[in-house]
């Protein structure tokens, strides 16, 4: 069962499905435009004051990029700024460069808080936009800020529940008629833990196993006091459908935790 917003889902999907896996995709987040743009207009007018640009996610990308294209704004460039450009994974960075853009520092372990250790010194002192959703890890914000960074953050989309859930299939989690439960965001087992309640959440857990895409999230879930069975080593799609791969080549269908 793939918690993601199927927009972002195809890779993992394909990744699973490959290896033989029957894919359910039951959304626990959805995405949509800022309900405020006037400070990401203002931060975009400004592109050519800041040292660096820092991007989280996939999503940041997409709707920076769409707000450039319907305020008629030219994105900075390798030719026409200096300014350094960072991605949270290779994901990002793709969507990155997919616009057309030089990406000049990608995290080594793809995550929020990689990038901002891994930076360190090369940002203290500079001017800093963060585009990021409307539930953003505040920690990192704070972590920067706390490194000399001149950090300017925007919400450039917001992450919300899904209109409508399907309740079948959320059935079947309660049921333990699936072997493993997907989360490729701490956003989306809130949203799954707030359905079922934090204790049914943990319940759960014991009889089917959640496998958590990176550390963020494994640590989200266990936080709330449920069990991660499964968590890929690198943040992807592909790493993550191999780590539910590698927990089940030894393990008879239908095999529950101990």
């Amino acid at each position: 069962m793939l918690t993601r917003a199927p927009e972002q889902s195809g890779k993992m999907i394909a990744a699973l499905e490959a290896l033989g896996a029957e894919v359910l995709l039951l959304p626990m987040v959805e995405f949509a435009p800022a309900d405020d743009w006037r400070e990401v207009d203002e931060a975009l007018r400004k592109l050519p004051g800041f040292d660096a640009i820092l991007f989280l996610s996939r999503n940041a990308v997409r709707y920076i990029f769409r707000r450039c294209r319907e305020q008629g704004i030219k994105f900075v460039t390798a030719e026409s700024s200096k300014c350094m450009i960072a991605a949270v994974g290779q994901g990002t960075a793709q969507a990155i460069t997919s616009e057309g853009l030089r990406v000049d520092y990608v995290a080594k372990h793809q995550t929020g808080d990689a990038l901002v250790n891994e930076l360190g010194d090369l940002v203290a002192g500079r001017k800093v936009l963060l585009p990021r959703s409307d539930r953003g890890d505040a920690r990192l914000s704070k972590a920067l800020r706390a490194a000399g960074v001149r950090l300017t953050e925007v919400v450039a989309y917001r992450t919300i529940v899904p209109k409508a859930i399907d309740q079948s299939l959320l059935a079947r989690v309660r049921g333990a008629e699936v072997d493993a439960v997907i989360f490729a965001s701490p956003s989306a087992f809130h949203t799954f833990s707030n359905l079922l309640g934090a204790d049914e959440g943990a319940t759960v857990s014991a009889r089917v196993q959640f496998a958590a895409i990176g550390p963020t999230t494994a640590n989200a879930i266990r936080d709330a006091g449920a069990r991660v069975e499964i968590e890929a080593a690198e943040p992807s799609a592909e790493n993550l459908a191999n780590a539910i791969a590698r927990y089940y080549q030894h393990r008879p269908v239908g095999m529950r935790p101990e």
